[in-house]
């Protein structure tokens, strides 16, 4: 059986490239290691096993995160089950917050968002500020979550209070990589960017975004997120011009994630619509990420 530094130095690297985000080594390597980590975790005991169902819950994470990018919903909801069981075994406070706030995903794909926003809420119930670091970046974590998930429910109040009690969770820590999760002050401010965009007031999005971007200290699916919700807000206030440049550096930052995103290509079929002869750079991004335009004729 693997020694567990050996296991924990296998786990952050793919935390690290779920992080970056690199699913094509992900793809490449989970299937070698998942096999010799749940072998080791079957035939422990004691606190060797909850170190390794810890860990083992943050290796399903790494696989749940290419069946959810690329849509295999049922296969998604089963890992998340497993990473649910294994987060309960390891009696981890934050990594229990850190499966809540996975399982969400289930409730964006399904649309039923308030019931997601309540497991959400139930879960930070749970948590406490003063916890040290970990812990209140869980407790802000869930609550940055429960606020996408409000504001896709078209309940903008309930938004505004849990992205302000994730804000003042983020006043605790420093922006860092929280048991698996991206969590402080940058990452609240890319959220509150995403509510704007959710609650179709992109003009707020702009404001919120002005001036500012994602220090590199966040990892770059979430700085990606950033300039992926920039863009829509751009191009719904007619900057046409800026949402074809914002595209290109969330490419840049994280093209794994961009090329398949869906609100990319709803961006992308909404700025085609709008050029008889597009520019170079849309139908690059187009074909890149193949949308099937429909310039303006």
């Amino acid at each position: 059986m693997p020694p567990l530094a050996e296991v924990r130095f296998g786990v952050e690297r793919f935390v690290e490239m779920r992080l970056a985000p690199q699913y094509v080594g992900l793809a490449e390597e989970l299937p070698s290691a998942l096999p010799v980590y749940l072998r080791a975790y079957h035939a422990a005991d004691g606190r060797r096993r909850a170190d390794l169902a810890r860990l083992l819950a943050q290796t399903f994470r790494a696989a749940d995160a290419i069946a959810d990018k690329f849509g295999f919903y049922d296969l998604s909801a089963r890992i998340i089950g497993i990473l649910n069981l294994l987060a309960e075994e390891s009696g981890d406070g934050p990594t229990v917050a850190a499966a809540a706030y996975v399982r969400a995903e289930l409730f964006f794909a399904s649309g039923d968002c308030d019931t997601g926003r309540r497991m959400l809420e139930r879960a930070a119930a749970a948590m406490t500020l003063d916890g040290g670091g970990p812990v209140a970046a869980a407790y802000g974590a869930l609550h940055m979550r429960a606020a996408v998930l409000a504001a896709r429910a078209g309940r903008p109040d309930r938004a505004r209070d849990h992205i302000d009690e994730a804000a003042a969770a983020a006043t605790h820590v420093h922006e860092n990589i929280y048991t698996g999760t991206a969590f402080g002050p940058a990452s609240v401010r890319i959220h509150h960017v995403s509510l704007a965009v959710d609650a179709g007031d992109p003009a707020d999005a702009l404001r919120i975004a002005s001036g500012w971007v994602p220090p590199l200290a966040v990892p770059a699916e979430r700085r990606s997120h950033f300039f992926v919700d920039l863009a829509d807000a751009q191009a719904r206030c007619g900057r046409d011009e800026d949402a074809v440049t914002t595209l290109q550096v969330a490419r840049k930052v994280a093209p794994q994630h961009v090329r398949y995103h869906p609100q990319v290509k709803s961006t992308l079929l909404s700025l085609s619509h709008r050029f008889r002869s597009p520019p170079l750079a849309l139908s690059e991004l187009t074909r890149w990420t193949g949308v099937v335009a429909e310039f303006r004729s």
